[in-house]
Formats: structure tokens, C-alpha cells, sequence
């Protein structure tokens, strides 16, 4: 009897879920042949290849990595049965769109659903993540974690991946000082991530194998805490699902992939930043939660800004930097720094974008929504040093840095710098604290 044709499969991401799908559940299926990954988001990703070392036996030379732009050469070139569409932050059109190039090119398209690549942990899990980049995860998870350390847990944070180098080295990354943060060669989006979880005392695991990681972080943890990346789901089963929506993009968390199926499955909504956003559109995502997910828990929070020189930007040319991720594929055209300029009465805020260099000036060029801030793009050591550059010829009094970490830890700058903060805090009750004292009794 003639053996079954495998289905071909090309998997669409941006170094991140597209791998981890890969993982756990076509790379030893007998069914499937990964034929290629196409890469977005991610500057020079698709020059690389997903390594035979990762890829498993079956890979022997293991799989190319294309521009996504070259997805209907490569369905008609290799027979392709199925587009799996793995990556995150994109709107429901956007995510249509590439369907119809697979559909038209003769291929089916599939969106994986959760519990079909989540791991099941052997201790509990609560997992951060938002229905849009920049909502505010990171001092969610901060806030969490502190919250579980203060009851006597051993917590241990596990992010979504970032793997931007050599993916041989970064199988399971482990972080508990910034000399790890110095022996990986991480780059500002990682730095952003895992520098304020090890100021915090909180290990740190990342990478790309997550079965590996996971089985690793167990070993030390009476809790793991998801720390999400964009809007992306979960890798892992949780036992307490957060999820933060933006109230400065109000209709968002019903409009973006897979962000919405994150609010669908939300045991807690944060609604943050509503300090900073208008009364009416706090409200809206308020209504949207009710109307999505009535069952929810709902808590408001704040992410007040604090500057450490203020002093530096009353009347001054202010160049802000902003966190890449936030105002690039998140769509928004400001952040904390931005917002800490304007409170404390800038003269100016200096637009950059005529003393951009290299990749800096294609970033613009790809998110022409982008007005007179400065994106802390810095995917590689090339890249950080145009940002570098690119901050060093804008002509202004100071940089004020709106990033989750101190750049002038990275980068050499010119002119003096100052730093823009933030945290979550929970207005009214039920507060995380109530939540997770209830929900893992000490």
C-alpha cells in the first residue's frame, strides 16, 4: 500500500510562536513536512534558517526562513497544502489578507488554537498578556511577581521568545544577573524585558525550545509567571489568565489578533492607564470587556510616569525615545516619554527623522504613523548603533528616554539624558493582591 503524501506546510511568523508551533507540534508529526518559515517584523530574520540542531531528525539540513512577500512563490513552487499563520499583534483584516494569498495560490490557511500548543506546567501559572503590544505587561508582570514573592513564593518569570541571534545558543537562555544579560549578547528588545525582572531579584527564562525551559524553570519555582510578548497567547496552560487592555486605542481589544481571543479567555482584565486616557474610552473598553467576556474580573489601573531629572526638560528641545515595540507594529504615536515632555513643559519636542541613518530610516518609512519620536529599535548590534548615531546628530538640549530600560546602559549618548518610569498601580477593589492571595493561599 502506497504511503499517505505528507501535507506541506509553510508557517508564517516573526521568530516566535511560528517556532514554537513548530515545536510542539509538527516537528516530530509524521503527517506534516515543514517545508519553510516566512519572517515579518523582525529586521533580518529571513536571511537565517530555523537550525537542523532544532529542527529534529527529520531536518537534516534543517528549514529556510523567506521573506514573507515571498509566500505565493513558495506555495506554488513546493505544492503547499497549508499556510499556518503564527505570529501576533495584527488586525483582523491584516490577518484575512494573507489568507487570501494562500487561499488564492492554492493553499489552505489555518490559525492554530490555543490548547492545541500549550504546555501543561507542572506547578501553576499565571500568565500576563494584553490585547495589543504596549498596553502595559511588563510592570503587570512586575507587579505580580511582587505581589507572589510578599507571600513567601518562589516565583520564576518565563517570556515569550525574542530570538534574534544565534538560535543554536539560545535553545533555554537562564537570567539572574546583567553579566547574563552581557554573556547572551542581548539586544535593547530583550535588554527591555529581563533587565527590570533581575532588578527585581526574579530569574528570568527565554529562548526557543519552551518544553526545555519550562522543565528547567520548574525546578526552581513554586510559581511561574507568563510574561507575554505583543498580544500573543500564552505558550503554557494557565491557572490565572491576565489580560491588559490599552484604553488609549479604545476598540483595539476587538479588533486585533489574537489579542481578542485573549480577552475572550481573560479570567482578569486590567484596564490600564487610565490616568492618562480620556474618561469615554476607558468606558468603551470597559463595555467591550462586559460584552466579550461578562464573566471577567475588571480591575482599573494607573501607570504613572516618573522622571529621575525633570529638571533637565522645562524649556528645552527635548528628543524622545520611545519603546520600539509600543510605537511601531503597536500603532501608537506616543508614549511615557512623550507624555513626561509634555507635562513638564519641553520647549520643543525635536522631530528626528532628518538625522535618522541606516535601518532607523526604513522604520520610519514602515510605520509612516510615526510623528516626531524616536522608536527604540535595536535588533542587533548594527541596528543599536544607528540608533546610537541617530541620537547622537539630532540637535537638542536632552534625550528623555521612555524605554523599560536605561539606554544610557547600552549606548554611548552625547548630550545629557533623562529617564521616564512607570508602574502599575490598581484603582479600587478587587486588586491583584485580592486575586492572587485568593487564588493561591498561603
Amino acid at each position: 500500500m502506497a504511503l499517505k503524501k505528507k501535507t506541506k506546510v509553510v508557517i508564517m511568523g516573526a521568530a516566535g510562536r511560528d517556532f514554537h508551533n513548530f515545536n510542539v507540534y509538527y516537528r516530530s508529526n509524521p503527517k506534516y513536512e515543514v517545508v519553510a518559515f516566512t519572517a515579518t517584523q523582525i529586521p533580518g530574520i529571513e536571511k537565517r534558517g530555523y537550525p537542523p540542531e532544532l529542527a529534529g531528525p527529520d531536518y537534516p539540513n534543517g528549514i529556510p526562513i523567506y521573506p514573507e512577500e515571498d509566500l505565493p512563490e513558495l506555495i506554488k513552487k513546493h505544492g503547499i497544502d497549508e499556510v499556518v499563520f503564527a505570529y501576533s499583534d495584527v488586525s483582523h483584516e491584516y490577518v484575512m489578507h494573507r489568507a487570501s494569498i494562500a487561499l488564492a495560490n492554492g493553499a489552505d490557511f489555518r490559525l492554530m488554537g490555543p490548547f492545541a500548543t500549550m504546555l501543561e506546567a507542572k506547578v501553576p501559572v499565571v500568565s500576563i498578556c494584553a490585547v495589543r503590544t504596549g498596553s502595559g505587561k511588563s510592570q503587570t508582570s512586575r507587579r505580580v511577581t511582587g505581589i507572589l514573592r510578599e507571600q513567601g513564593f518562589k516565583v520564576v518569570v518565563i517570556r515569550h521568545p525574542m530570538p534574534y541571534g544565534d538560535l543554536t545558543m539560545q535553545v533555554c537562555q537562564r537570567f539572574a544577573s546583567h553579566e547574563d544579560l552581557d554573556k547572551y549578547e542581548c539586544t535593547i528588545e530583550e535588554r527591555e524585558e529581563y533587565e527590570p525582572h533581575i532588578a527585581n531579584g526574579i530569574i528570568v527564562y527565554a529562548g526557543v525550545d519552551y518544553e526545555k525551559i519550562l522543565r528547567e524553570a520548574e525546578k526552581e519555582a513554586d510559581i511561574i509567571v507568563w510574561d507575554g510578548g505583543n498580544n500573543d497567547l500564552s505558550f503554557y496552560k494557565s491557572d490565572l489568565h491576565i489580560v491588559v487592555a490599552d484604553p488609549h486605542r479604545p476598540g483595539h481589544e476587538v479588533a486585533y489578533h489574537p489579542g481578542e481571543t485573549n480577552l475572550r479567555m481573560a479570567d482578569v482584565v486590567v484596564i490600564n492607564k487610565v490616568d492618562t486616557a480620556e474618561a469615554a474610552d476607558v468606558a468603551t473598553v470597559r463595555r467591550n470587556v462586559e460584552r466579550l467576556n461578562p464573566n471577567a474580573i475588571v480591575i482599573e489601573a494607573a501607570s504613572p510616569i516618573t522622571v529621575d531629572k525633570p529638571e533637565l526638560i522645562k524649556g528645552k528641545r527635548v528628543l524622545v525615545v520611545e519603546d520600539g515595540p509600543t510605537i511601531t507594529h503597536g500603532n501608537m504615536a506616543y508614549g511615557a516619554g512623550t507624555i513626561a515632555a509634555q507635562r513638564l513643559s519641553a520647549a520643543e519636542i525635536v522631530d528626528p527623522r532628518p538625522y535618522t541613518v541606516g535601518s532607523i530610516v526604513k522604520t520610519f518609512e514602515k510605520y509612516p504613523h510615526l510623528g516626531a519620536v524616536l522608536p527604540a529599535v535595536g535588533y542587533g548590534k548594527e541596528q543599536m548603533k544607528e540608533l546610537e548615531e541617530t541620537i547622537n546628530q539630532t540637535p537638542c538640549d536632552v534625550v528623555l528616554i521612555g524605554t523599560p530600560i536605561d539606554l544610557r546602559h547600552v549606548l554611548q549618548l552625547n548630550k545629557p539624558a533623562a529617564r521616564a518610569k512607570y508602574e502599575l498601580e490598581e484603582i479600587g477593589s478587587p486588586t491583584l493582591e485580592d486575586i492572587l492571595k485568593q487564588k493561591f493561599p498561603k
